[in-house]
């Protein structure tokens, strides 16, 4: 992995000197945070912008839901809802990210302008990903997945999720390195959600360190996902707040990832979060600091 302030650096896009600030554009009506509101072409990419101006620093355009139970959109719609907005981005100086699972939605979007392809499925629900990928010499976020979730919380039984999704992204990291995508293009997230309980989430949260054994970046996408409403809440029995009140949050765990060592993390509301990774940036520099003075005594 080669080091850019000890958190990785992804070559194809921008070397950022802190954890990186990817926000969310969701062209779907039915997203789990905030279906709808930007459904619309005009709509999404006047959001997207706002992101920028917020402190965002690439933003991951997705027209396909993956909340447990979502059910899959076909190849023209989604085509139909996230190319406008990829090429509508891209052509004012935007770094761009597609999120999704279908080889062609993904070729598109990069002819589009898209910069990196998020593949939560990390090549598996579309044997044509990866090739597709290593063809453009695209940057590749691989996800730890277990299946599509349109049956609920598939296969989230674990003995030790920390090292049961360490070993299996490694597998995958494998698989895509020998489909031809370069090691310096990959990019790991653990998943936070995806056949996970609120309790596996925060393990691996606390734990982002053997993530990080992998070798390459890591991307926390926390954002307003069900286990920080299971935190939030008052007691077990109680209602979890609703998504949209989970962003203080989810700066919280950007702020910790960011301490961590995270490359990036992928957020809805983005101000917070932009404020955090700086402050966590900030106070990083004044321990580097601190310890060349001490050594200088």
């Amino acid at each position: 992995m080669s080091k850019q302030s000890g958190r990785g650096r992804v070559v194809g896009l921008p070397a950022w000197d802190r954890c990186a600030v990817m926000g969310v554009v969701n062209v779907t009506p039915d997203s789990f945070s905030d279906g709808g509101r930007w459904f619309d072409t005009a709509a999404a990419v006047k959001h997207g912008l706002a992101l920028v101006a917020e402190g965002a620093d690439l933003v991951d355009v997705g027209g396909e839901s993956t909340r447990p139970g979502a059910t899959r959109v076909d190849e023209a719609e989604e085509l139909k809802r996230v190319i406008p907005v990829v090429r509508g981005l891209a052509s004012e100086g935007v770094t761009v990210s597609v999120d999704t699972m279908r080889a062609s939605v993904a070729a598109q979007s990069l002819a589009a302008g898209a910069a990196l392809v998020n593949d939560v499925s990390g090549g598996l629900a579309d044997p044509a990903m990866i090739p597709v990928v290593a063809d453009a010499g695209a940057p590749f976020v691989v996800m730890h997945w277990r299946g599509f979730l349109e049956g609920g919380n598939v296969k989230g039984v674990y003995a030790d999720v920390v090292t049961e999704v360490v070993d299996e992204l490694h597998a995958r990291v494998e698989a895509v390195l020998a489909g031809g995508v370069s090691p310096d293009r990959i990019v790991v997230d653990p998943g936070l959600g995806f056949s996970k309980d609120a309790e596996h989430d925060l393990v691996l949260l606390a734990h982002l360190d053997r993530l990080l054994t992998l070798g390459h970046p890591l991307l926390v996408a926390a954002s307003r996902k069900r286990f920080l409403g299971r935190v939030l809440a008052a007691d077990p029995a109680a209602a979890p707040p609703p998504a949209r009140e989970r962003d203080a949050a989810t700066a919280a765990v950007s702020a910790l990832a960011a301490h961590a060592g995270a490359w990036a993390v992928r957020v809805h509301e983005v101000r917070a979060t932009a404020d955090a990774v700086r402050v966590a940036r900030a106070v990083e520099e004044a321990r580097a600091a601190g310890n060349g003075a001490e050594g200088a005594q």
